[in-house]
């Protein structure tokens, strides 16, 4: 659906502190709202995110931002994908 907004997951783990800065970060950049999603004990994300969570992806437009990012990296990852 064209002009949609991205359909938004965040990957992580539990205890994870870098995801509890990553959140803050989303925050900060008032991305619009995403789904949580945690690898723990899931084989087949574990073996594609492991210990690069944590992972913001537009399941929409296929497309993943890696930590570390911050809010103004966040706000242009986000406008990157916005049809034109």
């Amino acid at each position: 659906m064209s002009g949609s907004p991205p359909v938004l997951q965040l990957f992580q783990r539990d205890d994870c502190h870098l995801c509890d800065l990553a959140l803050d970060v989303l925050a900060r950049a008032r991305a619009p709202a995403f789904e949580s999603v945690f690898i723990d004990g899931d084989d087949a994300l574990e073996a594609r995110y492991g210990e690069r969570v944590p992972v913001l992806r537009d399941a929409a437009g296929d497309r993943e931002l890696g930590w570390p990012f911050d809010a103004e990296g966040v706000r242009s990852w986000l406008a990157a994908g916005q049809p034109s």
